[in-house]
């Protein structure tokens, strides 16, 4: 490579790395305002966000990165760059066009609208007041949709929409998604009907014993740990808190989970906690050699809830981790000495539509995610109206899951996703189920015996395949390539319905 090619692209990266790390300090920002932050200080840190959202937009449009960009691809030698050195370009590329294109005010005011919005849903979920919400949802989804018709242009997307999941999932569009979700939720439908008719339905009481919080705490920071992920040593990268919603955010050497403890239902703890944990061990394992680079980050979100999905999931609900795990369950906990390892792993499995989507099974949660999808396209396509959203949430819920809403805080008021501005966000928890599924066939091939080797505790075999192939591969590939590439497979549903299938067949006897 040609010196002053190297000088540009090192240049380059020295401005990318500021601001990922201004980019990894607003995230503790917000980390605060969710919980440590007084009632108090909302419309102060809604200014410090919108501040702290101007400054990462003005460095990201700095012109010099543009001068940069257009020295090194112009160059006739810009073959000489490595597939990672060209990924990074292209990254950068990719934002830099992304941000340019949207007006600083723009960016500023949806930062502003999305701290206000989300100060405004807790208080009327609370109060159970979807009218208290509705005008500044309205608002936020308005500029949304402004952002959307500036990026479809630039990341030339066939709609508006398309440019939102682009956001979360590169080079997802709805079109691919659908098909794939439509077989799905059929599959789903399918099982779902053969296990109702077993009537052979679980006792699930035993898990609404009372479990103080402060032992939920310990089974909480002991279930990370045995995953991998360090909060009480000296050299410790995490830490669990609590919040109404659990979220993980950070960047390799502080990367944060919080949870939501409750008295007579500490299973809901449990496993959040493994979920929040897989999106922590996905974080702290990017390749350290990229730290600071666009391709030391994660691949997409899709990826990051294959990870948690798989911990909470795949691991966490299995029978062969409990093996293990419940004795020191019951050991932080002795109000739970009663619990028989049969009876809690069909308890933590039990299948029954639900309405809340957190609390929802393997079985219902993706439908939970195929309604909203099918609300966000609905929104996006000018076909509905926020005002119009408790009603239609209602109407979905009654003809896929059975369900009859009671009130919005249970309905369409009990997600952040929409009062934070994260539309286009939904579609990555059910693409995360279906990649989980085609990395565990990999898995299952590459390590026949990984879960026996959960009896006893050892996870190394199945973290490392993890870490070798998922994590370390950071941000290289989009994540249709990515799947692709591990697994030898094209993005599809059918190794997730075998799994589920064949777990719940063995679970239920039909």
């Amino acid at each position: 490579m040609a010196s002053n090619l190297g000088k540009a692209y090192n240049e380059l990266l020295a401005l990318t790395k500021d601001i990922i790390v201004l980019q990894t300090t607003e995230g503790i920002v917000h980390w605060d305002m969710e919980t440590k932050m007084p009632p108090k200080a909302v419309e102060q840190r809604s200014l410090q966000l919108a501040l702290l959202s101007r400054i990462t937009h003005k460095m990201s449009t700095d012109p010099k990165i543009g001068k940069l960009l257009k020295q090194i691809t112009t160059r006739h030698n810009y073959n000489t760059f490595s597939s990672t050195e060209k990924r990074n370009i292209y990254l950068i590329k990719k934002n830099y066009e992304e941000q340019t294109a949207l007006p600083e005010k723009l960016v500023s005011e949806i930062a502003k609208q999305q701290a206000l919005t989300v100060n405004i849903w807790k208080k009327a979920k609370k109060t159970n007041k979807f009218s208290l919400l509705e005008p500044d949802l309205t608002k936020l989804l308005d500029l949304t949709k402004q952002k959307a018709e500036i990026l479809m242009e630039v990341k030339e997307t066939p709609t508006a929409y398309d440019a939102m999941i682009d956001d979360f999932e590169p080079r997802m569009t709805q079109k691919k998604i659908a098909p794939i979700f439509d077989n799905l939720q059929k599959g789903l439908k399918k099982l779902l009907t053969k296990i109702q008719t077993t009537h052979n339905d679980p006792n699930v009481s035993i898990l609404n014993q009372h479990v103080p919080p402060e032992k939920q705490r310990k089974i909480a920071t002991t279930l990370a740990e045995t995953l991998g992920y360090d909060t009480t040593s000296p050299n410790a990268a995490g830490r669990i808190d609590e919040t109404e919603h659990p979220f993980t955010t950070g960047y390799y050497e502080d990367v944060r989970i919080t949870t939501h403890y409750y008295i007579d239902n500490f299973a809901s703890s449990i496993f959040s906690v493994l979920h929040e944990t897989g999106h922590a061990l996905y974080d702290q394992n990017l390749n350290q050699e990229w730290e600071y680079q666009p391709i030391g980050s994660h691949c997409s979100m899709g990826i990051h809830e294959s990870q948690s999905r798989f911990a909470e999931n795949l691991i966490g609900r299995s029978k062969e981790f409990w093996t293990f795990a419940l004795p020191r369950l019951k050991q932080l906990a002795p109000e739970l000495g009663n619990l028989k390892m049969e009876q809690f792993i069909r308890a933590i499995n039990k299948v029954e539509p639900s309405k809340i989507r957190v609390e929802a099974d393997e079985v219902t949660y993706n439908l939970h995610i195929i309604i909203r999808f099918q609300i966000e396209m609905d929104l996006f396509s000018d076909k509905i109206r926020i005002n119009e959203l408790p009603e239609i949430w209602n109407e979905k819920y009654h003809e896929s899951l059975g369900l009859k809403i009671k009130n919005d805080a249970e309905g369409v008021m009990q997600d952040t996703h929409w009062p934070s501005g994260y539309f286009g966000y939904f579609p990555s928890y059910t693409l995360g189920n279906i990649y989980s599924g085609q990395l565990l066939d990999k898995i299952n091939e590459a390590i026949p015996d990984w879960k026996n080797n959960l009896i006893v505790g050892d996870l190394k075999d199945v973290q490392n395949w993890l870490v070798r192939n998922v994590h370390n591969q950071g941000n290289l590939h989009d994540p249709e390539e990515l799947i692709r590439k591990t697994t030898g497979q094209e993005l599809e549903s059918k190794p997730y319905l075998n799994y589920l299938n064949e777990k719940y067949e063995e679970l239920y006897g039909f």
